[in-house]
């Protein structure tokens, strides 16, 4: 069993923290892995590797070939995409999930208590569910942390536009652990500050999305359904909101609300590096009843005592601590 901590006491979000996770939808924290931890992740994934890639020479860092394309869910290969899922309900990945700085400050998200468990050696993501995307599974369904993403380096001069989506799975917060240095432009995470108290109030329920299921007779009619007037918001976010890239060093962790507007930056950084992520979420233990609710006027209704009660009032400091532009400042 690894040990995910970087030798420090707990700690506590701050008032202004929650307050910045409520206004803007996320929140970097800093260090919160051991290297370790992260280089025993690593390790996981490059036993996973494709062929073309050699570790230890960043020239052979290249998409991957179409001969070695997979749509395996279990371990997904296409193109600068490689996921590696298999192993998300193991011991050492789920000792991420379960370490207990994390926890502490998703309780204090969600409530004292109130963090569904992972289940060891359960069911990993892309082995069980209705279909979406591509067949009778759902990659988006899971007992254990949703695996371990790497961005390969691009290889085109095109300059390729950002494009959010929202998650339809049902969940309720999320997490993205850096498990090696991610420079600016290089595949991190990518989100739309604020967007997500826009996009709360437009489905018809507050954590899931409408889908349609997979039909063996009719295997390109399945998906899922977005509301007309999230997809007309989904234009209006990207026209006058700056994403932030959420790039940092091996250790640091995002959080970041179900709802947020978010994509997977493109690696086109000009030194050649591989964002390696380990990805999970964090549910309310009664998410399953919650889920079945229309939106509440509150969005944050179901979530913690503390969280509910903070007032806006982020100071400087707290502001330089995360990348936000002056347009959403």
């Amino acid at each position: 069993m690894i040990n995910p901590s970087n030798d420090k006491q707990i700690s506590s979000l701050s008032d202004e923290e929650l307050d910045f996770f409520k206004q803007q939808g996320y929140l970097i924290k800093k260090q919160v892995l051991s290297a370790q931890t992260c280089n025993t992740l690593c390790d996981q994934l490059w036993q996973t590797a494709p062929e073309h890639l050699d570790r230890d020479d960043p020239q052979t860092w290249n998409p991957i070939p179409k001969a070695q394309w997979s749509s395996d869910p279990l371990l997904s290969l296409n193109d600068t995409k490689w996921q590696f899922r298999a192993a998300g309900t193991k011991a050492e990945q789920l000792a991420v999930m379960k370490h207990p700085q994390l926890v502490h400050w998703a309780e204090q998200m969600l409530g004292k208590g109130q963090v569904r468990e992972p289940i060891e050696n359960g069911k990993p993501m892309g082995s069980w569910g209705t279909a979406w995307p591509e067949g009778p599974v759902d990659p988006q369904m899971t007992e254990g942390v949703r695996g371990i993403y790497a961005t390969l380096p691009q290889q085109t001069d095109t300059i390729l536009e950002d494009h959010l989506h929202t998650d339809g799975h049902p969940f309720s917060l999320g997490v993205v652990c850096l498990l090696d240095d991610c420079p600016a432009n290089s595949g991190a995470f990518k989100v739309w500050p604020g967007s997500h108290r826009r996009f709360y109030p437009l489905f018809p329920t507050q954590y899931d999305q409408a889908r349609i299921p997979f039909y063996p007779h009719m295997p390109l009619h399945k998906g899922i359904v977005h509301p007309k007037e999230y997809l007309e918001e989904v234009a209006k976010v990207e026209e006058d909101t700056t994403p932030v890239d959420c790039c940092g060093e091996q250790g640091d962790i995002v959080f970041w609300h179900h709802r947020l507007g978010h994509m997977a930056g493109y690696n086109n950084t000009s030194m050649p590096s591989i964002r390696q992520a380990l990805l999970f979420d964090y549910c309310h233990k009664d998410l399953d009843k919650l889920r079945l609710s229309a939106p509440h006027l509150d969005m944050w209704n179901d979530w913690s005592a503390e969280l509910q009660q903070t007032e806006p009032a982020v100071s400087s400091a707290t502001g330089q601590q995360q990348p936000l532009t002056d347009r959403q400042s």
